[in-house]
């Protein structure tokens, strides 16, 4: 069974592009590969450059052989790449109103300030994901 989840980017005029992903979408999965892979602006971006996704992995890169059906372990697997679905992202007009919306079972947020934000899609209470980073966990 899937936990799906978006993945949203809080752009510069305040909107946010988010993309769907299918897979464990739960924070102790895609939660702590975003905490500790994509802590840079560019590559969240081109993770949403990527469109809706199957899998969450800490590599965007599409090694030789890497496809929707020949998943190598490590790399994301993108529909629209991978599968050559049809390039889907949303656009939001505010935080808020990408929290509030159907961010599946999870929806995580990198913000202008490179901070990601997670909220329960059903109960829509925030989660902290600073617990999930290797820094933080490292320090326990």
């Amino acid at each position: 069974m899937a936990t799906r989840s978006r993945i949203g980017i809080q752009n510069q005029d305040g909107t946010v592009t988010s993309i769907y992903s299918h897979w464990d979408g739960y924070p102790s999965y895609n939660g702590k590969i975003l905490v500790n892979h994509y802590t840079e602006r560019e590559k969240v971006q081109a993770l949403i450059d990527l469109g809706s996704i199957s899998s969450l992995a800490e590599s965007l890169e599409c090694p030789e052989g890497h496809g929707f059906e020949n998943r190598i372990t490590g790399y994301t697997v993108a529909y629209h790449r991978d599968r050559g679905e049809d390039l889907e992202t949303r656009v939001d007009r505010s935080v808020d109103e990408y929290l509030n919306s159907n961010v599946e079972d999870y929806g995580y947020l990198f913000t202008t300030e490179g901070e990601w934000i997670c909220v329960d899609g059903l109960n829509r209470e925030k989660i902290d994901l600073k617990i999930l980073s290797e820094k933080t966990a490292n320090n326990f």
